[in-house]
């Protein structure tokens, strides 16, 4: 009997541990089920619809195979480098990149200080705020002659095309999210006595948090927008003269795939952001 109770643990014990294995499993098919395979089903109907309709003869655009055939050695070959501007994607990406950081750090720190200064004071709201509302109309390649005779420079001019681009729904949703800070957690913060720095860093940053987060997804994908149409203009290294450079030279399929890196780093910075927002306020920011 005692080897039978013996025994009958030993397979409870096991059954326990292969439950728990699968479990994890389980969770990964339900997540791959319901988010990965309909967006593989759409892509693959878009892709079909791609290649049959750019297929017939007489068709303008290349098709999905075409782009593939002929657009091989940059997808295998993305940092090759010979010089120049004649660099692989891998490069032209890294370029970019590395003016949108510069562009947009700037930009979210001037933008989340002059939001909070609008959020808090009703003086610089009713000042600055009609003033921003009009500025963010703007379109941003209208800045880029402006920011090249200011500073006579492509380098920095690009940056401040990043830079002004970003900076609106930054500082508007701040000062949104400053102004929609709860009356109770003021009066306790009165109550208590913090001063202005013990304010700022428990109660106003973690209110306003979620809404901050909110205007820096929107600028970086603006920051990204902007830069590559600047790039077209400005010259030098970066996936915005890599497209202009290909549509020069009549290369459609570059310019697609290139399209296609440009969409799938923009996804990228947008989900970077979301997942600090949501690390930093703990999930109250989606």
């Amino acid at each position: 009997m005692a080897d039978a109770s013996i025994a009958d643990g030993s397979i409870s014990e096991s059954a326990e541990k292969g439950f728990s294995l699968f479990q994890p499993l389980k969770k990964l098919f339900q997540y791959l089920l319901v988010r990965v395979v309909p967006a593989l089903v759409v892509l693959s109907v878009l892709v079909g619809i791609w290649e049959i309709s750019c297929s017939r003869p007489g068709s303008s655009l290349p098709s999905a195979s075409t782009v593939v055939e002929e657009t091989i050695y940059l997808i295998q070959n993305p940092f090759y480098d010979n010089g120049g501007t004649d660099v692989g994607m891998g490069w032209q990406l890294l370029a970019s990149l590395k003016r949108v950081a510069i562009g947009y750090t700037l930009a979210a720190i001037a933008g989340i200080a002059l939001g909070i200064l609008v959020g808090q004071s009703l003086w610089a709201m009713r000042g600055l705020d009609p003033l921003f509302q009009v500025l963010r109309t703007v379109p941003p390649l209208a800045w880029l002659p402006l920011s090249l005779a200011g500073f006579q420079d492509s380098q920095p001019s690009a940056l401040f095309v990043i830079f002004i681009t970003s900076i609106w729904p930054i500082i508007i949703n701040t000062s949104v999210g400053v102004r929609n800070i709860p009356l109770d957690y003021r009066n306790v913060a009165r109550v208590v006595r913090l001063n202005g720095w013990q304010y700022f860093y428990k109660i106003m940053l973690p209110a306003a948090a979620p809404y901050i987060f909110s205007g820096l997804r929107i600028g970086v994908g603006l920051s990204w927008l902007a830069i590559v149409a600047a790039e077209m203009l400005v010259g030098g290294v970066g996936i915005g003269f890599f497209i202009w450079d290909a549509w020069n030279s009549s290369r459609i399929s570059d310019i697609i795939l290139a399209l296609i890196y440009v969409g799938l780093v923009g996804f990228a910075l947008d989900r970077l952001v979301a997942l600090l927002g949501y690390v930093v306020t703990r999930g109250t920011s989606k």
